[in-house]
């Protein structure tokens, strides 16, 4: 029997588009940490009974009857959906689902508080988490999540019914993880990649020293405001601005062309792949490390990040831990990836029990699905690396200039149109109607 899968994502994982369209359409959902995760979890269910329907993010309530007949089940992904700045959209996505006849199934969700788990934060957002959960659970056996404190937040709401899957990404190569260290220590010459978000600023000085210390140093931002500013340079507001974390084209990392950012996990993994040691503050950007069979070390900073890690066993240290001279090399030395690759298989199959229960397939046991999968992504020509505007290409800025102005081109025709359009039906009205209402249209 063929299964209509419409999924939550920002887009399909070989749809290919440029970074100029990418940061347009927001086609990251503002941080590409979501495309590995859901792009994954496309490979995972992507069987020969299954077609599989990326939704865009897009949520309307006029468009439940149309996802009633068209799709057999509804698969959300999510990162960090429990959090207080994520309580209106989760209340709109609890609404779509409240008019849903098909199964939802939510395939990993993290809450997002302090890394002990402070509950007295989320109050605020109870309400909301309870009224998606009911909904959700309303059509599923059970709600997937991604670790331990996620679980115990839900059970203090009164729901049993939670299963801890983790994260969707650490699945892609199945149930197999190749990460190893390649080498037996760490120098000044070998080629570290850092992760940063840019709102934790007690990074700053670890960026300094490791940006002094390792010559191929390289940093690998996710969010859609650095897009931006390799693209086209600092936003007006930012102009002229600098600081010792890497937002602005005035810091050294810009300048010295030790930025690179990616549009598609697959670049992303294929570029980190070359590399010895990742390290950060990015879930993502670590276990996109992993992916690529790079070590990868994680500083927790909030309870998403921390019980991913707890849950894959993947070398990490909370960020309040970590001493401002803390060096990548001693991190690679102390990393031990045993545990995490040992344990993979029993994670896998509990991703797996997951799926089955929720009449899900699972590439990986259906022939060479999941090998079809990869085969396609290798034939795929997806847009290279970001770099800082001063260190691109002539041909590739004078392509950027041409795509800004067909875009400004494009957005002059909508105009006019709808200038066109607002006076035939002016037009129409006024013949339509008489006296006063046609003297108000006249003004």
């Amino acid at each position: 029997m063929h299964q209509r899968i419409l999924m939550r994502a920002r887009k399909g994982p070989f749809d290919v588009n440029s970074p100029e369209e990418t940061f347009e359409r927001n086609l990251i959902g503002e941080n590409a940490g979501n495309l590995v995760f859901s792009h994954a979890a496309h490979k995972l269910l992507g069987t020969r009974a299954a077609t599989i329907t990326p939704n865009g993010f897009t949520v309307n309530m006029r468009d439940s009857d149309k996802i009633n007949e068209e799709y057999d089940v509804f698969v959300v992904p999510l990162a960090n959906a429990f959090r207080r700045s994520y309580a209106h959209r989760l209340d709109v996505m609890s609404r779509l689902i409240e008019r849903l006849k098909i199964p939802v199934v939510v395939l990993g969700v993290g809450v997002q508080t302090n890394v002990d788990g402070d509950r007295e934060y989320l109050r605020p957002i109870d309400e909301s988490v309870t009224r998606f959960c009911r909904a959700v659970l309303d059509r599923s056996h059970s709600i997937g999540v991604r670790g331990e404190i996620t679980a115990q937040y839900l059970n203090t709401l009164g729901f049993a019914n939670v299963d801890i899957i983790g994260c969707p990404s650490m699945f892609l190569h199945g149930d197999t993880l190749p990460v190893e260290k390649r080498k037996s220590f760490i120098g000044p010459y070998d080629r570290i990649a850092l992760t940063v978000s840019p709102y934790v600023k007690s990074m700053a000085q670890i960026i300094g020293t490791h940006h002094q210390r390792y010559e191929n140093l390289r940093y690998l931002p996710q969010d859609l405001k650095t897009l931006g500013t390799l693209l086209y340079g600092d936003a007006p507001e930012d102009r002229g601005k600098s600081s010792p974390i890497p937002i602005h084209t005035t810091h050294p990392l810009f300048t010295e062309d030790k930025v690179r950012m990616f549009v598609d996990p697959w670049t992303w993994f294929d570029y980190l792949s070359s590399f010895d040691f990742n390290f950060g503050t990015r879930i993502h950007g670590t276990i996109a490390a992993l992916l690529a069979g790079t070590p990868g070390y994680l500083f927790a900073h909030d309870s998403r990040t921390l019980e991913l890690a707890r849950y894959f066993d993947i070398p990490h240290r909370v960020m309040r831990d970590v001493p401002a001279d803390v060096d990548a090399a001693h991190l690679y030395e102390e990393a031990d990836y045993s545990a995490m690759v040992n344990g993979h298989k029993a994670r896998y199959e509990t991703m797996c029990a997951f799926l089955a229960k929720h009449d899900l397939g699972n590439a990986f046991a259906d022939g060479d699905s999941a090998a079809r999968f990869d085969a396609r992504v290798r034939e795929t020509v997806f847009a290279p690396a970001v770099r800082p505007a001063a260190a691109t290409s002539p041909q590739v800025l004078v392509e950027r200039i041409q795509w800004l102005r067909d875009q400004n081109v494009m957005l002059q025709e909508r105009k006019e149109k709808s200038i066109v359009r607002s006076e035939q039906i002016r037009t129409r009205l006024k013949k339509a109607v008489g006296g006063p209402v046609r003297r108000m249209l006249n003004r």
